[in-house]
């Protein structure tokens, strides 16, 4: 007998007060395939995000621009003003012909403020009210930028939280995925070469993040050492925002916080089958028919995300329903919660999908009693009728 199980499944996660070794003032941590926040550190005061910025500046140049092997031509006024504050660029330079995906690169693999400024300068000439009109948008409401580079302002700010909104609404771009998964990207021209700032930093310090498979990296004296990160281990898909750590310029201290943050749920987390669909979680009896019982099993397996270390007997069935069933019994069963603990994970409509055949030999076998006053009936009307 085959039960079909209706899954409402419910995400149900623990986010627990731990309290990692960090120097990051501000993170946030999220299972990304069931978007899941798994750790959080003052994920919504407002903080300058230095080129965290760029990420907004790359989706508002791939929202608007078609073509992204259209060729501009950059003028001396697109990079006015960058070498006296001493930005990291690039390396483009005026009169130079390139493409937007040029610039989408060396705006987010070495973080060039040029190609920033040539962006902005050229995709939309309110670029910036774009910027937040965008944020708008996306309700992020601790969230505000006055520059296109990621300058130090303190009205161009962010959350770790808001910032992962809008980091999560970057990565449905296949292109800005593309991008910031890049080791390296060679100009169309072939005159400039571009290296991931988090791959190259990682193996400068030998920090050990095989996992990260890229993102965005921002620092001024203003916001510290920013991180924001994809990363994905075991099967498990990740994203990391972090804010505030020192900058020192000892090491690379927000890679060393996404070590630290990663590692611990990677070593300590993951993806178990708490219930299998080969398995019976109930058998009922059964009435009026040769078949002797019905086992209900689930439709598909679930899946969660939980401590190595869980114990299955944490996770309790608990079925309200027909404990019997008969020919005439209604298709639908009850229904049947699962837990993990005192967390409910699924809740599941039963229902009985194939009709239970009815046996009138066994129906007999079972109601003997019937079947002696039937024939004490029939007994009875004969010999009346005889003796008539």
């Amino acid at each position: 007998m085959k039960i079909l199980v209706l899954f409402f499944c419910f995400i149900c996660f623990e986010v627990k007060a731990l309290e990692l070794d960090i120097r990051s003032n501000n993170a946030i941590m999220y299972n990304m395939d069931s978007n899941e926040i798994l750790f959080e550190k003052d994920s919504d005061s407002r903080v300058m995000i230095a080129s965290l910025t760029k990420v907004m500046t790359a989706l508002i140049t791939l929202e608007n621009v078609d073509d992204l092997d259209k060729q501009i031509v950059v003028n001396y006024d697109d990079l006015k003003g960058l070498s006296e504050k001493n930005l990291v660029t690039a390396g483009f330079t005026s009169y130079e012909t390139v493409t937007y995906r040029d610039l989408l690169y060396g705006l987010l693999l070495p973080s060039g403020a040029d190609a920033a400024q040539v962006l902005e300068r050229n995709v939309n000439d309110n670029f910036i009210d774009l910027m937040n009109e965008k944020a708008k948008k996306l309700n992020l409401s601790n969230t505000h930028f006055t520059n296109s580079i990621g300058l130090d302002d303190e009205n161009n700010y962010s959350s770790v939280r808001d910032f992962s909104i809008l980091f999560k609404e970057a990565l449905k771009n296949q292109d800005f995925k593309t991008v910031i998964t890049s080791k390296e990207y060679v100009t169309s021209d072939g005159k400039l070469k571009f290296k991931s700032t988090i791959k190259s930093n990682a193996s400068k310090y030998n920090i050990d993040i095989p996992y990260v498979l890229g993102g965005k990296t921002g620092t001024t004296d203003g916001a510290g050492l920013c991180l924001a990160s994809i990363g994905e281990a075991n099967g498990v898909n990740y994203l990391l925002v972090t804010t505030g750590a020192i900058y020192d310029k000892i090491g690379p201290h927000h890679l060393e916080d996404a070590k630290v943050i990663y590692d611990f749920f990677i070593n300590n987390y993951g993806n178990h089958l708490i219930v299998d669909k080969r398995i019976s979680y109930k058998t009922l009896k059964t009435k009026y028919s040769k078949q002797k019982s019905v086992k209900l099993y689930p439709k598909k397996d679930i899946v969660k995300y939980l401590p190595n270390d869980y114990s299955k007997d944490d996770v309790i069935f608990k079925y309200d329903g027909t404990s019997e069933v008969t020919p005439f019994t209604s298709k639908n069963l009850g229904t049947l919660k699962i837990y993990y603990k005192d967390k409910l994970l699924s809740k599941e409509k039963v229902i009985l999908k194939k009709k239970i055949k009815f046996s009138l030999i066994v129906f007999l076998k079972e109601n003997i009693y019937v079947v002696g006053i039937i024939v004490s009936l029939l007994l009875f009307l004969s010999v009346r009728k005889i003796l008539k």
